[in-house]
């Protein structure tokens, strides 16, 4: 039988503590690492990766894809099935996007923390024109058929929650073209 050991129940309390911080971690906070193929347009493709099964992109649809640290390939077909290209790409992250369609997306990079005058920090990022209209802020226009350089996918959303408020940082967030312009649209008035 044990005794009222105050260190033992110090020891248990703190495993137990651990445990439910990595619990906490991996149910509600931890960010799952996917690859994304995206169609915005309103096309059908077929498309097969690294010569694998043959699989179909409707109109406004994504699919989750396995891919491979390293050379990748991708074989892309139109809805009647005759091949547009065959095409390899590199990938270095955990996280991307294929650009089936070779369409314009937009990465953004939002600020998060307390800081006096936002609009000032976002205006000092410089600006861009989408469709003769100016858009301040750090806006990235990718249309490559891989990209790997932001944070959250098409299908996240930025963060509701700021994690450390002491300091500003920064996240960012590949959009379709209008989906970008809908997002700065609600959530920026310049």
């Amino acid at each position: 039988m044990l005794k009222n050991n105050p260190s033992l129940k110090g020891l248990l309390f703190a495993i137990l503590a651990a445990i439910a911080a990595f619990a906490i971690y991996f149910i509600f906070l931890a960010k799952p690492n996917y690859y994304l193929v995206d169609n915005p347009t309103p096309d059908t493709y077929f498309f097969s990766v690294n010569n694998g099964e043959q699989k179909i992109l409707s109109s406004g649809q994504y699919l989750k894809v396995d891919l491979n640290k390293g050379k990748n390939s991708i074989k892309v077909f139109d809805q009647n099935k005759k091949m547009l290209y065959d095409s390899a790409f590199d990938v270095k992250n955990q996280r991307g996007l294929i650009n089936i369609a070779h369409k314009d997306y937009y990465v953004f990079k939002q600020f998060y923390g307390y800081f006096r005058d936002k609009d000032s920090l976002i205006m000092a990022q410089g600006s861009m024109n989408i469709d003769g209209k100016p858009f301040l802020g750090n806006i990235k226009k990718e249309n490559k058929l891989y990209s790997e350089d932001f944070y959250f996918n098409i299908d996240e959303d930025y963060n509701k929650v700021i994690k450390n408020i002491d300091k500003v940082e920064s996240r960012t967030k590949i959009f379709r073209k209008q989906d970008f312009i809908n997002y700065y649209n609600e959530n920026y008035k310049f």
